[in-house]
């Protein structure tokens, strides 16, 4: 694990996967991005454009709408994590212990600067992130040039990610 927990308050650029399929999906990320910005100790880099993906878990739920929001945080990454999950709860996320199901909202830490973290309640970069298109179209959108650490250029991975229904909102 390289996870730094130093005291120091330099700005870290991260990267945040977001994604609904329940209550309106463009509204909540809309009003999530919103409480993202909010916090102490972010402020918003860049955003994607909003992508429309079938379920990748059960598919008796609704197709999600996800994107990635780049911010610069002063935050640790777990209290980053925590506040995420404040904003998930705040919107009616309920966690009912079943993966890939449906929800208002999902909110992931993706990439915190360029440090790998495994932590029992946080790995950086997201464990899915290579395979999963709904997470690097977005990314890659924002952040062409990107260096995913332990994993490559975000250009390679792109190229090994079939689009997999993935469509972008207009």
């Amino acid at each position: 694990m390289q996870y730094r927990s130093d005291s120091t308050t330099q700005e870290v650029t991260a990267y945040l996967g977001m994604g609904s399929n329940l209550a309106g999906p463009v509204e909540q990320l809309n009003h999530a991005r919103k409480a993202i910005s909010a916090l102490y100790g972010v402020r918003e880099l860049a955003m994607s454009s909003f992508y429309h993906s079938p379920p990748m878990g059960p598919q008796d739920q609704p197709d999600y709408v996800n994107a990635v929001m780049a911010v610069a945080t002063s935050l640790p990454p777990l209290t980053l994590l925590r506040s995420l999950q404040s904003i998930e709860h705040e919107q009616g996320r309920v966690r009912t212990g079943e993966r890939w199901g449906a929800r208002t909202l999902d909110l992931d830490v993706l990439l915190y600067g360029d440090q790998c973290i495994d932590l029992p309640e946080l790995t950086v970069p997201h464990v899915g992130l290579t395979q999963r298109a709904f997470v690097l179209y977005p990314l890659y959108e924002i952040a062409p040039q990107l260096h995913v650490p332990g994993k490559g250029n975000i250009k390679d991975l792109l190229a090994q990610c079939p689009l997999s229904g993935l469509k972008r909102l207009d």
